[in-house]
């Protein structure tokens, strides 16, 4: 089994006990790559970490220790990227404590897209799961990657929706790849590792700690240009993720919900500091409409078969809005709608917005 040193090497000093990222970071700019850190003396080393770190460092890291992690990258599915490599997600670089390196499952393409992250309460509502679904579906077929966290609720819900969309989703684990959580979402990780992509900055084998967690909500957030909050109680994780992303200078989304819903409190507590109070998805790509990034060869659609519909959604839209996400001129575009209105598909809403007819 032939295996790349420079991977070899990467991970080796991910793993070195005592070290973390940020001591390996600051090894990396003295001696410039993982190959030079672990060949350099222990007596060297000593001057930038500790004694036990550095005479660790100097022992390396038992071929036994990354047997299963060298089997598993066998798989081509399955990469590991590193803060050297071109496919490392660039929005990564600029926040607190940027993981070493990332376990990867499924598309590389889609580090880089324009994302957004939808998270919300674990135990969401009937309500909650389909604004979750079709805001999701929305944004996914405006072209941008929905990014969540593979919890029960809203974050379940926003990968579902994300996967129907043409954006695709990604989804940040805080287990080890190999170890599904909750398990009852195993389906929707295998939906998501060929349509989308599943990543970790935790080893294989890494089981669901608590303390995990709120490391991989700082991933969520910090890939993403905005986050909506769908549901939330005063004591949600996701208002975690909602207050790395405003740390982080992102732009940070919040549905309003009934004042008597548990559920609706930790969306009206963001709403009173400072998140953006939001109705439809359209609400978010206007706001973010000068951050999106077009998506290289991605296809225009030209009508109802290739996909107007979908990007139509089931949020009111403008035509303006459509003219964006499809491609297509005003002209073009009229003749398609007054039809799908002629069928049945879509309503013509006041003040000459478009919805489709569930």
């Amino acid at each position: 089994m032939f295996v790349d040193p420079s991977i070899k090497a990467w991970l080796t000093l991910s793993l070195i006990r005592g070290l973390g990222g940020e001591g390996a970071r600051h090894l990396l700019r003295e001696f410039g790559s993982p190959e030079a850190v672990l060949a350099e003396p222990v007596s060297s080393l000593k001057t930038f970490v500790k004694p036990e770190t550095a005479s660790a460092i100097a022992q390396g890291v038992p071929d036994e220790e990354l047997a299963a992690t060298l089997v598993w990258l066998e798989d081509s599915q399955n990469h590991i990227v590193t803060l050297g490599d071109s496919d490392y997600p660039q929005s990564l670089l600029n926040i607190n404590d940027p993981p070493l390196l990332l376990y990867v499952k499924g598309r590389l393409d889609l580090l880089n897209r324009t994302a957004i992250a939808i998270v919300g309460s674990r135990h969401a509502t009937p309500q909650g799961i389909n604004n979750a679904e079709e805001f999701a579906n929305s944004l996914s077929n405006a072209g941008m990657c929905i990014i969540s966290g593979m919890a029960h609720g809203i974050d379940a819900a926003a990968h579902r929706g994300a996967l129907r969309g043409a954006g695709s989703s990604i989804a940040v684990f805080g287990t080890g790849l190999d170890k599904v959580y909750p398990a009852a979402n195993r389906d929707l990780a295998h939906a998501l590792a060929k349509q989308g992509t599943l990543i970790s900055e935790f080893p294989l084998g890494t089981p669901p700690v608590g303390s995990n967690f709120p490391r991989r909500n700082r991933l969520i957030s910090g890939m993403s240009i905005g986050c909506l909050i769908v549901e939330a109680s005063l004591q949600s994780g996701s208002l975690i993720t909602a207050r790395l992303s405003m740390e982080q200078g992102r732009d940070v989304f919040a549905i309003p919900g009934s004042i008597h819903s548990p559920q609706s409190r930790g969306c009206h507590k963001l709403i009173k500091q400072g998140a953006k109070l939001v109705e439809t998805a359209q609400d978010i790509l206007e706001e973010l409409a000068g951050q999106m990034v077009s998506v290289p060869g991605q296809a225009k659609t030209t009508g109802e078969d290739t996909g107007l519909l979908d990007q139509i959604g089931f949020d009111p839209v403008s035509i303006d809005a459509l003219c964006l996400r499809s491609g297509l001129t005003v002209s073009q575009l009229s003749a398609m709608l007054l039809t799908l209105e002629l069928e049945g598909r879509i309503a013509t809403l006041p003040g000459g917005l478009f919805q489709r007819i569930h």
